[in-house]
């Protein structure tokens, strides 16, 4: 099922992630967490349906950011940081 977005938390590198699919377009990602030199990193899953490629420059504090993004499979990848919470929003646009 397609989405126009996902939220996700709280998350860390062992436990919580979850891939979703996205209809593609502008989206703002965002992030707050507990980093310790940690960082959160969206993926798309690639074109031979295994390998994870990254999407948007890693966040390593809380913040947010925009992308255009295409439509696919997503995944958020998280480094060292803890009490990690993230989130994909699609962004109207005309």
């Amino acid at each position: 099922m397609e989405q126009d977005g996902n939220h996700q938390g709280p998350i860390d590198s062992t436990s919580g992630q979850v891939a979703f699919q996205l209809v593609g377009g502008l989206y703002q990602i965002a992030a707050v967490a507990t980093w310790g030199g940690g960082s959160a990193t969206l993926e798309q899953k690639g074109p031979d349906d295994t390998t994870w490629l990254t999407a948007a420059t890693a966040l390593s504090a809380n913040g947010i950011a925009t992308y255009n993004l295409p439509m696919g499979i997503y995944r958020w990848t998280i480094a060292t940081a803890t009490a990690v919470y993230v989130s994909v929003a699609r962004i109207p646009v005309g």
